[in-house]
């Protein structure tokens, strides 16, 4: 077995430390955790983190919270294909 893959997700967090202190606050600090966690998962779920972003902001305002789960990563693709259609 090799780490390769998780030495590789950590290369991220080591490079962005120092920029992180720039954060600006505490609030600051868990905007910027968010957006991360935000970017890591759509690599994880093998999807373009700036076109889920883009998509996923333009629809929360008039997105009902009942229906959250379809913003997930593994369910936003095939929202993202049915409009496509």
């Amino acid at each position: 077995m090799t780490n390769n893959a998780a030495e590789r997700e950590l290369r991220a967090v080591a490079v962005g430390r120092k920029n992180w202190t720039f954060a600006g606050s505490d609030e600051g600090g868990r905007r910027a955790a968010a957006i991360y966690t935000l970017v890591a998962t759509a690599k994880l779920n093998d999807i373009d983190p700036q076109a889920r972003l883009a998509d996923i902001l333009a629809c929360l305002p008039d997105h009902p919270a009942k229906r959250i789960d379809e913003l997930m990563p593994w369910n936003w693709r095939s929202q993202n294909v049915a409009h496509a259609a």
